[in-house]
């Protein structure tokens, strides 16, 4: 077994960073014995890999592009089971999880701009049962939900999420209007992803989600791209400041917030956040929403490795995966930091 080792790192663990101190990578995992350890890098701050908790990879470029950028666990939220069983296991490459087919309504307006294939709709109560049959068979790590209304009644979500769970799968539930988080709300869905662009969710309601246990990944990477691109075609619409109103008040609330970016290569979709990059965006987003820079790392580390059960991985601790970013800054004094990337380990192999 290959072994490595960075010296003096200043290694990030319970929200700070600690003195300089040598760490061991030991073939895929963080080690111990350093003596025969060939040194590859000395100074900087040591992060865990980061984990992009929305993507829609659309190939091995997607792949090169999150890693060269820092990100070692992606989690696709709506693609085919056959592009994703095709880009799992490439040594060097990022992780991936995935919902598979997104279940969306044949009379959504998402079903008809993104073309949906046969295998994403259900029309009624009674086909949620054998559709999340379905995905559970392909491989599916969580199930996936589009409300986007008009389109699904509250019946049919309250089946897909009952049938979910009845599985062992979590819900995500695509929600970027007040009415989708509502009815999202009354389903139990686990996971919010989008923040509304027409209200904000207010403090009554976020504290009542929070009750419930749901969390958020509100990708305001992706819901200021879209309202800037509506803003420069002089199309009125939707405001940028209602989600990220949105983001405090869950935050205020308790609320875990993870760091997701919708990245995808899409041509349907409203826009298109570049795999990667846009993470470091959302870290600068989610902190001029109100968290803190700690808050911010943690939303794209061990936050969403407790919240999706991936427990070997979103820290920096002996005998986890060695899923490392190297920074030549300090991101605690300034979140976009991040951005100061000098060297990326994935499960030990470096990129």
């Amino acid at each position: 077994m290959t072994s490595s080792v960075l010296r003096d790192v200043r290694i990030y663990r319970d929200g700070k960073f600690g003195p300089p101190e040598d760490l061991v990578i030991e073939g895929s995992v963080i080690g111990t014995d350093s003596s025969s350890a060939l040194d590859v890098e000395s100074g900087g701050y040591l992060i865990p890999g980061l984990i992009d908790s929305h993507v829609h990879v659309a190939g091995p470029e997607s792949l090169l592009a999150l890693g060269r950028h820092g990100v070692t666990t992606a989690l696709d939220m709506g693609n085919s089971m056959s592009v994703i069983d095709s880009l799992r296991g490439v040594p060097g490459s990022p992780d991936l999880r995935a919902a598979g087919p997104v279940a969306t309504s044949p009379t959504s307006a998402h079903a008809t701009r993104m073309h949906a294939p046969p295998e994403n709709l259900v029309a009624k109560p009674a086909d949620a049962e054998p559709w999340v049959a379905s995905r559970v068979n392909e491989g599916a790590d969580y199930i996936k939900i589009v409300i986007d209304l008009p389109g699904f009644n509250q019946e049919t979500v309250d089946a897909l999420v009952a049938s979910a769970h009845a599985k062992g799968r979590a819900v995500v539930a695509h929600a970027s209007r007040s009415d989708a988080v509502a009815m999202a709300q009354r389903a139990g869905v686990d996971i919010l992803t989008h923040a509304p662009l027409d209200r904000s969710i207010d403090d009554a309601q976020a504290l009542e989600l929070v009750g419930q246990g749901a969390i958020i990944v509100p990708t305001l990477t992706m819901m200021k791209g879209i309202v800037d691109r509506m803003r420069a075609a002089g199309v009125p619409g939707p405001a940028y400041e209602l989600a990220r109103d949105s983001v405090g008040r869950l935050k205020a609330a308790g609320m875990p917030i993870l760091a997701g970016t919708d990245a995808n290569a899409t041509a349907a979709a409203p826009y298109a956040p570049p795999f990667g990059e846009s993470l470091h965006d959302e870290f600068e987003l989610l902190v001029a929403a109100g968290l803190s820079p700690t808050e911010a790392l943690d939303a794209a580390t061990s936050v969403p490795a407790d919240r999706f059960g991936l427990s070997d991985r979103g820290r920096v601790e002996r005998g986890l995966r060695a899923d490392l970013v190297l920074l030549d800054e300090n991101p605690l004094d300034d979140i976009s930091a991040t951005r100061s990337i000098r060297a990326v380990w994935i499960a030990g192999e470096r990129v």
